[in-house]
């Protein structure tokens, strides 16, 4: 399997990003999504973690699904919270074993009652560390447009993801809705003198309250008249659907006018909105 960078180094990746299944009704509608998605070739595909690191088995399950089973470059999400160096020495050193090259490092989500974790990691800069020693990874990291939710000020933010950027291979953005708070990023980063390839995410949002969640936990905004339109199809699957990829599609072409490296689309576990969007600007195998 190729390492991303490498990917990089000669193309503009389009990739996707799934969550691990909570039942098996979501693992077979994973599948399903997985087969259909396959024909557009996408150079790789991510596996979420959860919240507090509570979902390593149903992670690491669908890891190997995607590795095994499709053509597919699969990539985990590895978290700094609730895991001690022994839990990541193990994991890692499986996924190894796999023959998985890429790792997501991530300083990770809190627990959704807001209880502290026992961790001997607290930045991903210290996962990367780890990860190093165990294996020859390709290692990415996550950034935030609009700024981590957790961060006291801009300034700090952006020096840390500098600081993060200068040690990882690449970094994956946390979802926004426009491209102007992309572009805004790198102008930012530039500025420290960091040219690691940044590639933005486009959420394909499958219903109103979920995207109105997300928003506010990752600190994204919602523009003005996508909150409007949110407004108006709520309750209407249909028209979510339709909005999603209308607003999944102008971004992406956004994106893709400011020649970014490559673009990570959340496909929330479904594949007909990531399908819809790549028919809509013809991307995907020729």
């Amino acid at each position: 399997m190729p390492k991303i960078s490498d990917l990089l180094a000669t193309k503009r990746t389009l990739s996707l990003e799934f969550p691990p299944p909570r039942d098996e009704h979501a693992a077979q509608q994973t599948r399903k999504a997985l087969n259909k998605l396959e024909v557009l070739q996408p150079d790789f595909a991510s596996v979420t973690y959860g919240a507090g690191g509570s979902t390593p088995d149903a992670t690491r399950e669908l890891v190997e699904v995607i590795h095994h089973e499709t053509a597919i470059p699969a990539m985990p999400h590895l978290t700094c919270v609730g895991h001690s160096r022994e839990k990541i020495n193990r994991i890692v050193s499986e996924y190894r074993d796999l023959g998985i090259e890429n790792l997501l490092c991530l300083g990770g989500d809190l627990p959704a009652d807001g209880g502290e974790l026992p961790t001997d990691f607290q930045y991903a800069t210290e996962l990367i560390e780890a990860a190093k020693e165990i294996g020859e990874f390709c290692i990415g990291v996550a950034a935030f447009p609009e700024v981590h939710p957790r961060s006291p000020d801009r300034e700090s933010d952006r020096r840390f993801l500098a600081a993060k950027l200068r040690v990882a291979d690449f970094a994956i953005t946390q979802f926004g809705f426009t491209a102007d708070v992309h572009f805004q990023m790198m102008d930012e980063l530039a500025a420290f003198g960091v040219d690691t390839p940044v590639i933005p995410s486009v959420m394909l949002f499958r219903t109103v309250e979920g995207c109105r969640r997300m928003s506010r936990l990752n600190g994204a905004t919602v523009p003005p008249d996508l909150d409007a339109a949110l407004d108006r199809v709520d309750g209407d699957p249909t028209a979510v659907r339709k909005l999603a990829v209308e607003w999944g599609t102008k971004l992406t072409a956004d994106l893709l006018e400011g020649d970014v490296p490559g673009v990570h689309f959340y496909t929330l576990g479904a594949s007909h909105a990531t399908l819809d969007v790549f028919a809509n600007l013809g991307l995907g195998p020729s």
